[in-house]
């Protein structure tokens, strides 16, 4: 009489294999989520930079995010802050900036070693100064260091002074 089938020790370790191929898998996947719900930070500062460099480039003066046309709604993951002045209509002259806090972005949710808000949350922030003689502004970012393992390309951001009216 022939018997078909598994034994237990042949069970046995296929289970082993797969508790350890989870072990590994798990923490991977979950890094992986962060990473993908931070990189919605880099296109939302570039965008900041754009459009702030463009209102710079007509007026010589930093304009507040309403006056710039910059849009960028708080949501599930992240909460958006920024360069809300409304002294001289929303405006401060180029010359005037210094470690101006322009653009800032929270995480809410917990990602990786980024807790959930509070003290210990990740923070991406762009710092305007003035440049060039005072006919541009220049961009420095800024971010925690758990930021930093989630969004390593954020800091060429500021890589080249942006904004220079000629």
């Amino acid at each position: 009489m022939k018997k078909q089938g598994f034994t237990l020790i042949e069970l046995m370790v296929v289970i082993v294999i797969m508790g350890i191929l989870a072990a590994v898998a798990v923490p991977k996947l979950f890094g992986m989520i962060a990473k993908s719900k931070a990189s919605e930070v880099g296109p939302a500062a570039g965008e900041f930079i754009k459009l702030e460099d463009a209102y710079v480039s007509e007026s010589n003066a930093v304009g507040n995010w309403t006056l710039i046309g910059y849009k960028m709604d708080n949501n599930i993951n992240f909460n958006y802050t920024g360069y809300t002045s409304t002294a001289n209509g929303g405006t401060t002259a180029v010359t005037a900036l210094n470690n101006t806090l322009g653009w800032q972005a929270t995480n809410i949710v917990a990602m990786n070693d980024c807790a959930a808000s509070g003290t210990n949350a990740c923070k991406w922030q762009l710092i305007m100064n003035n440049a060039d003689g005072g006919n541009g502004v220049s961009y420095t970012p800024a971010e925690s260091d758990a930021a930093k393992t989630l969004t390593p390309s954020f800091a060429k951001l500021g890589t080249a002074t942006l904004g220079t009216v000629q």
